[in-house]
């Protein structure tokens, strides 16, 4: 380092054999230049472990709005290794003001004997998970007629409560990449019994800004096709959160989807569902590798899964995996389908069982495991351990990055969740 910021000679240089120093400029803007690209190549969660440790300069730059831009831009397009997936999971039946986090790429590599740690958070109240984008969690309580926040479970910081006034009936949470926005939307229930529907924008001025009423029954003849799912799946580049629609009388099956730049909706084709299906068995609809998947029961003997490969284009739904119904995966009180969370090189698919245990399956060959996760710092004593039973858990998966509520205009700290810890 101290060469290279030291007068440069060439021996053959006419003005140093006179007795001249010759020397260079734009070193100073070069380097800074490398150290940023160095950065760019660490991980988020190394990033923030070395942030107060190191130079002030380093230490703008590791916190600024542009650098995490770039860190989540570099490290889903060139290695998504960088973004650490991370599983969240919080408690739908008991109120627990807990959400239990693990690693996702963990559960595929551990060995047998090691097992999978969950790390636990504590809230000042119990919440539910909305959704996450960039790293992002949304979070929401309905007390005092509900509230929501953002919260960066890798940086710590959590943006200040926003108020709802009133309950939400749907509600998704994503990212404006036009506009560089992060919009929560929903349909609210309020206190009269009138319901709304409204999108805020995140930000130092916004609002609750209402917009055409969210059309869960839209343009299917008999007009008895309903939402299935109370939060739309996200999906990254498109700026639009979806649901399915489905008929419980027919194959009627379609995405509907909030378009959170436009702030319009429409719908296209998902696959049907097959003749011998039980109707009352309905798909669901999930995010895996960036796109949308749907899982859905056929012929009362397996789970086939779908993947749309354009989204918007109903002739990319691409079959996946044919995934055969295990006795032990299967819950017949539920009537429910296999949820996929997460994926691993297209081979192995980390999953929940309608009887709620967490498999990995090997879409290739159809052998099933259970991973060996270690849930008993997690606080959640009325559940079942992970590695026997998930209970009624319920899991967003995310990325780890450096995005934070600042950088939007938002007020934050560090106070509002806190690692857990359990009372001996």
């Amino acid at each position: 380092m101290e060469r290279m910021n030291s007068p440069l000679h060439d021996d053959d240089n006419d003005d140093e054999r006179k007795g001249k120093v010759v020397t260079t400029t734009g070193m100073p803007a070069l380097m800074d230049e490398l150290i940023e690209e160095i950065l760019l190549r660490i991980p988020a969660s190394s990033l923030v472990r070395l942030r107060n440790s190191v130079c002030s300069s380093w230490r703008t730059l590791i916190s600024s709005s542009q650098f995490a831009k770039d860190h989540l831009r570099r490290s889903m397009a060139v290695d998504p290794a960088l973004t650490h997936p991370r599983i969240a999971y919080y408690s739908s039946s008991y109120s627990y003001p807990i959400i239990g986090i693990f690693s996702a790429r963990s559960v595929f590599e551990n060995p047998p004997r090691e097992p999978t740690k969950v790390v636990a958070y504590e809230g000042r109240r119990c919440r539910s998970i909305i959704g996450s984008c960039n790293g992002l969690l949304c979070l929401h309580d309905d007390e005092l007629e509900g509230r929501a926040m953002l919260w960066n479970p890798c940086t710590g910081f959590t943006s200040l409560p926003l108020k709802i006034g009133g309950l939400f009936n749907y509600c998704g949470f994503g990212y404006d990449h036009v506009n560089d926005k992060y919009k929560l939307f929903g349909t609210v229930i309020k206190k009269s019994g009138e319901f709304v529907t409204r999108i805020f924008t995140f930000g130092p001025k916004s609002k609750w800004r209402t917009i055409q009423d969210f059309p869960n029954r839209l343009h299917h003849p008999d007009n008895k096709a309903s939402v299935v799912g109370w939060t739309g799946r996200f999906v990254s580049g498109t700026g639009t959160l979806n649901w399915l629609l489905c008929s419980g009388l027919d194959s009627f099956v379609a995405v509907l989807s909030v378009d959170l730049v436009k702030e319009t909706y429409s719908q296209f084709s998902a696959p049907s569902r097959d003749s011998d299906d039980d109707r009352s068995v309905f798909p669901r609809l999930f995010i895996l590798g960036g796109c949308l998947a749907v899982c859905c029961e056929t012929k009362k003997t397996h789970w086939t899964l779908w993947l749309l490969k354009d989204y918007g284009v109903p002739q990319s739904w691409t079959k996946l995996a044919i995934i055969r119904k295990h006795p032990p995966l299967i819950n017949y009180c539920l009537n429910d389908v296999l949820r996929p969370m997460y994926m691993l090189k297209s081979d192995v698919l980390l999953a929940k069982s309608p009887s709620g245990i967490l498999i990995l399956c090997n879409v290739k060959d159809g052998s099933i495991s259970v991973p060996n996760i270690d849930s008993s710092s997690d606080g959640m004593t009325k559940h079942p351990p992970l590695y026997r039973g998930s209970g009624s858990r319920i899991f967003h998966v995310y990325h780890e990055s450096l995005v934070s509520p600042s950088h939007f205009g938002l007020p934050s700290c560090s106070s509002e969740m806190r690692l857990f810890k359990p009372s001996l």
